[in-house]
C-alpha cells in the first residue's frame, strides 16, 4: 500500500496504472473506518483492479464549527486496517493541498438542497459537491463506492456525475449495522454506553415504519405514531422522518409509487444520526 500525500503523486500513480489498463476503483472517506467502510473496500476490490481511499475531513461541507472539530481522526488506526483490507493507495492530503486557495464556486443541487439533509444542513451539499469533484479530477477512476447510509449524498454525487458528464459509475454499497441494528457510523465513537443503547431507536423506528407501510397503513399514521414514540426518549431529538422517492429523494406519500424509502435523522445526546431504509 502506497501513501499519496499530494496531487502530482496521485497523477503520476494514476497515470502509471492506466498505462497498465488497470480499472481504478475509489473509495472516498473522512476516515474513523469502521466495517461498513472495510465491506466498501471489498466490495472496489471485488469490481475495480486498483483500490484508491482517500483519507480527509473536509470542512467545507461541515455547517456546525464544533461538529467539524469533534470529528474523530486516527489516522495510524485507518492506515492500518487499510493495509490489511489490501487497499493499493491512500491519498492522505492536507487542507492545503485540497484548497490551495479559496473556492467561490458555488454547485446547486435543486430540490436536494432544501429537504432532509439539505434543510438541516445548509451548505452541506456544496461542500461535498467541492469535494467530490476535486477528487474525481484528481484520480479520475472508473468507479466510485458509496455506502447507502447517506442516501442522499448519493443522489447528489449522482446528479454531480450526471450533470457534468464524469465518465463513472457510481455503485452503492448496503448499510452495515451493528448487532442492535444501529448503523455504522464514524459518529457512533462519540456515544457513550446509554446513548449507544438509545441510539437504536432509528432501526426499530425504520423497521416498525417498513412493516406497518408494507402491511398498506397510512403513511402519516406511522409517522405521527414514530414521531411519538421518539419523544418518549429523554435522550433522543428527532430531526425528520420522511417517506421519500429513493432515486431522486423527493418527499410522497404514495405507497404505489416504485422505489420507495424511509429517511431519518435525529440527535443522540449531542451526536447527530442518519439512517434510511428501503421499502421496496
Amino acid at each position: 500500500m502506497k501513501i499519496l500525500r499530494t496531487r502530482l503523486e496521485v497523477s503520476n500513480a494514476m497515470r502509471l496504472e492506466r498505462s497498465k489498463n488497470k480499472t481504478i476503483g475509489l473509495v472516498p472517506t473522512m476516515g474513523a473506518l469502521h466495517n461498513g467502510h472495510l465491506r466498501i473496500i471489498e466490495k472496489s476490490k471485488l469490481y475495480s483492479d486498483i483500490t484508491v481511499a482517500t483519507i480527509y475531513v473536509n470542512p467545507t461541507q461541515f455547517n456546525n464549527s464544533s461538529d467539524l472539530d469533534n470529528y474523530p481522526r486516527p489516522w495510524q488506526t485507518d492506515l492500518r486496517l487499510l493495509e490489511v483490507s489490501g487497499v493499493d493507495y491512500v491519498f492522505l492530503p492536507t487542507d492545503g493541498e485540497m484548497y490551495p486557495q479559496k473556492v467561490e464556486l458555488k454547485f446547486d443541487f435543486g430540490h436536494l438542497e432544501t429537504i432532509l439533509e439539505g434543510k438541516f444542513r445548509p451548505g452541506h451539499f456544496n461542500g461535498v459537491g467541492i469535494i467530490v469533484s476535486k477528487l474525481f479530477n484528481i484520480i479520475q477512476p472508473d468507479h466510485s463506492y458509496f455506502g447507502q447510509k447517506d442516501l442522499q449524498q448519493l443522489a447528489v454525487i449522482r446528479r454531480l456525475v450526471k450533470d457534468l458528464s464524469y465518465n463513472i459509475e457510481l455503485i452503492k454499497v448496503p448499510t452495515i449495522r451493528e448487532q442492535s441494528g444501529l448503523a455504522m457510523s464514524s459518529r457512533n465513537v462519540r456515544l457513550n454506553e446509554e446513548e449507544r443503547r438509545t441510539a437504536s431507536i432509528l432501526y426499530t423506528c425504520l423497521t416498525y415504519a417498513k412493516d406497518e407501510l408494507l402491511k398498506g397503513q397510512d403513511w402519516l399514521v406511522v409517522k405521527e405514531k414514530v414521531t411519538a414514540i421518539f419523544m418518549k426518549e429523554p435522550l433522543s431529538n428527532l430531526e425528520y422522518f420522511e417517506l421519500v422517492k429513493s432515486d431522486t429523494l423527493e418527499m410522497t406519500s404514495d405507497l404505489q409509487v416504485e422505489g420507495l424509502a424511509i429517511c431519518t435523522a435525529a440527535y443522540i445526546g449531542d451526536v447527530r444520526l442518519i439512517d434510511n431504509m428501503i421499502i421496496n
